[in-house]
């Protein structure tokens, strides 16, 4: 459905850390600077950037939103939070866990990135 996903970061830097980190433990490359200073994470599934806000204004977070990240399974779910949280993220909702609800059981980890946005992790289990 989505072709990509765009957050604002302040510090992209230090966001990049944090996503190189996070979204490693899931398997996805290092992300690419564009001449932009936006910085790409690209998969087939597509892709997730970060980079100033282009009005100049400063990043915000969503208040309500949440963007979730495919894991093969619930060991790269606990490996998404652990390597987030080492790397400058915060721990958010319950720890990582089966959670069951109207689509049945799925793995989650919660966490915030540097700039405050709510992201996680989700394996469906088979």
């Amino acid at each position: 459905m989505f072709t990509h996903v765009t957050l604002g970061a302040d510090d992209v830097e230090a966001s990049r850390k944090f996503y190189d980190a996070a979204l490693g433990a899931l398997g996805v490359a290092e992300g690419k600077a564009d001449p932009k200073g936006r910085v790409w994470w690209r998969t087939d599934r597509g892709s997730f950037l970060i980079g100033k806000p282009i009005d100049g204004g400063p990043a915000s977070c969503a208040n309500g939103g949440t963007i979730g990240f495919y894991a093969k399974s619930p060991e790269a779910v606990d490996a998404f939070h652990d390597a987030g949280v080492a790397a400058g993220g915060t721990s958010i909702e319950d720890p990582p866990g089966v959670r069951e609800g109207g689509f049945g059981k799925l793995y989650l980890a919660y966490l915030r990135d540097p700039a405050g946005n709510k992201i996680c992790a989700l394996h469906r289990p088979g």
